[in-house]
């Protein structure tokens, strides 16, 4: 009850006591002083009562008498040896303190970052392109990475590793700047262009992409050949970056200006055109992060928010199929027209398809019949309310204590971790997923920490209380799973395959 930032005042009418903690401010001090003389004048009271002025930790047997849970026992240790007081001290609520569990939930308690405007995801990939020079990509065959055709270039495959290289320009600010005041010190007097001015140099990044389901055996591979062969021709100008599916960087998704296409399986030489796709296209936080992605061709897959991409399937030898580009009754039309050039650059690409344009509710019946809601039975998600509130915290004790981080607006399915608990929320339910590596310890406080979050966004948001619900991994619920783009089968991590 007494709390050592505080000041109290304890009136006993015959008695006056004024309680001072350690850690008051002196405002503080000074002002209980002055209240405690205000009340003394107030109300009449016996000639003997004075204000009795009592500090934290020296408090008089007066006053701790007034206190029936009061307790003048000194705790002391005596497990405790010369040498242990040496090393930690003899005072136990110090010890008691140093050694309490250490926690990071500020997380939790930051405010959700906003989705970025079209217009200005739009200048962010301009200027992220302004100093590309040119940008070569390789795949990996076999054992050997291979050039990629620049009709290909956007296309990427679950089980593939691509490699691409890219070139760009760079000033040199300094160099710029003493060009320019030689050229005034000299005084030739002469019209001289921003041109000459700056020193032209360059820099190459090379990206390591990987697939979801691709074997690490693709980074080991480009690390002994590949990259051995560009450090030797770019020297200390070559920064390589390397990145999982779903989890690049802005400047690496703003080169393909929001067209890239992920498909499943292995790059082939031929497409089976006897089997239906179907590409489901999503940004996650901003159009920067366009991707569309192949998913499992039904009508669940269907979200009347988003647009989707369905080429159905071809009879042997010959091409009689049809892609559709249906677009939901709430998508963004800004994101249809990315769909439509998707479609027919990267879909179509060299295939003699028709292309159709489709709204929801105007399909025709082949439609459905490839989704296989030839039937009757059409139940999918009408509206996708969650990508305005969705966000993914981590839960972790790697660092030697319990901490909570958010993982970016754009995450995806490979960044649950197996060994952690994540806590996600979609702005109607909070879930509390369990990776199967992950400890007892980390569980009970993942749930401790959810309880928080969910008493912190009901005094934010009380209009959209919470519900707290458990979600295991290999058992999500299609409610979980609607969360993040391109949902499927977990990846199962190294050495754990025949368990």
């Amino acid at each position: 009850m007494l709390k050592p930032k505080c000041v109290f005042i304890l009136d006993c009418t015959s008695e006056l006591f004024v309680w001072i903690g350690k850690k008051a401010s002196r405002l503080l001090k000074m002002a209980g002083q002055k209240m405690a003389t205000e009340f003394h004048q107030i109300i009449e009271r016996p000639e003997f009562c004075t204000i009795c002025r009592e500090i934290e930790g020296e408090e008089s047997t007066v006053f701790r008498s007034k206190f029936s849970s009061w307790d003048d026992i000194v705790p002391f240790d005596f497990t405790m040896t010369a040498d242990t007081v040496q090393r930690r001290g003899a005072d136990i609520k110090v010890i008691m303190e140093r050694d309490k569990m250490k926690t990071d939930l500020v997380a939790l308690f930051l405010d959700r970052l906003p989705t970025m405007p079209h217009e200005e995801a739009d200048q962010l990939i301009e200027d992220f392109n302004l100093d590309l020079e040119v940008i070569e990509s390789f795949v990996l065959e076999g054992k050997k990475f291979v050039r990629l055709p620049k009709e290909e270039l956007g296309i990427f495959y679950t089980m593939d590793c691509y490699v691409f290289l890219c070139r760009y320009f760079d000033y040199n600010e300094e160099l710029s700047e003493n060009g320019s005041k030689g050229s005034v010190e000299g005084g030739n007097g002469g019209d001289v262009s921003e041109e000459e001015d700056k020193e032209v140099d360059f820099k190459c990044v090379v990206y390591f992409w990987q697939g979801r389901e691709a074997s690490n055996m693709g980074w080991l591979n480009f690390t002994f050949s590949l990259k051995r062969k560009f450090e030797s021709l770019f020297k200390d100008k070559l920064e390589v970056v390397r990145m999982n599916q779903q989890q690049e960087n802005h400047k690496f998704l703003s080169h393909f200006k929001r067209k890239i296409l992920i498909r499943r399986g292995r790059r082939e030489a031929t497409l089976k055109l006897n089997e239906p796709e179907l590409f489901h296209m999503r940004a996650n936080g901003s159009s920067i992060c366009t991707r569309t992605i192949q998913v499992d061709c039904r009508v669940s897959s269907l979200n009347s928010a988003f647009c989707y991409i369905l080429r159905t399937p071809c009879a042997d030898g010959d091409e009689s199929g049809v892609i559709y580009v249906w677009k939901g009754s709430k998508c963004d039309s800004y994101f249809f027209k990315i769909a439509e050039e998707v479609a027919n650059e990267l879909v179509k690409k060299d295939l003699k398809l028709p292309i159709e344009i489709i709204e929801e509710g105007k399909e025709p019946q082949l439609f459905w019949q490839t989704l296989g809601g030839g039937g009757g039975s059409r139940k999918y998600d009408k509206n996708a309310d969650f990508m305005q509130h969705t966000r993914l915290f981590r839960c972790t004790n790697e660092k030697g204590y319990f901490s909570v981080s958010e993982k970016t607006v754009d995450f995806c399915q490979e960044d649950l971790e197996n060994d952690d608990v994540m806590i996600v929320d979609d702005g109607n339910f909070v879930y509390i997923w369990l990776g199967t590596g992950a400890s007892e310890v980390e569980i009970k406080l993942a749930y401790k920490a959810a309880q928080v979050y969910c008493g912190h966004i009901q005094m934010k948001q009380p209009e959209r209380p919470r519900k707290l619900l458990l979600s295991i991994k290999d058992h999500e619920s299609k409610r979980f799973s609607r969360l993040f783009h391109g949902w499927g089968k977990h990846k199962i991590p190294a050495g754990t395959e025949g368990k």
